[in-house]
């Protein structure tokens, strides 16, 4: 299996969802909002996060807003972070982890 996940898997929302659900996503996950969710697409600049209670958010933790020297969680994995940006373009909850 590869290193990489594309996001394909029954556990990603689908994007069609997850647009029809924007405005439901923002009032539920505000600037600042501490979330935990399931990593379910890995891929070479960041991961898709499953978030907890919010089952038609996506969210996007990239690298650069990981803590220095961690590395890439694996799929499946269990994570934690805070919600600092909504884009809205994409339709993702932009992730940092810690």
């Amino acid at each position: 299996m590869d290193e990489y996940v594309r996001l394909t898997s029954p556990e990603v929302p689908a994007r069609d969802m997850v647009r029809r659900s924007w405005a439901a996503t923002v009032t539920a996950l505000p600037l600042g909002t501490r979330i935990t969710g399931k990593v379910v697409s890995r891929q070479p600049f960041g991961i898709f996060i499953r978030i907890e209670g919010v089952p038609d958010a996506l969210g996007l933790a990239e690298i650069t807003a990981m803590p220095h020297g961690i590395e890439l969680p694996a799929l499946g994995a269990a994570v934690m972070g805070v919600v600092y940006w909504l884009d809205a373009r994409n339709h993702q909850v932009r992730v940092r982890l810690g």
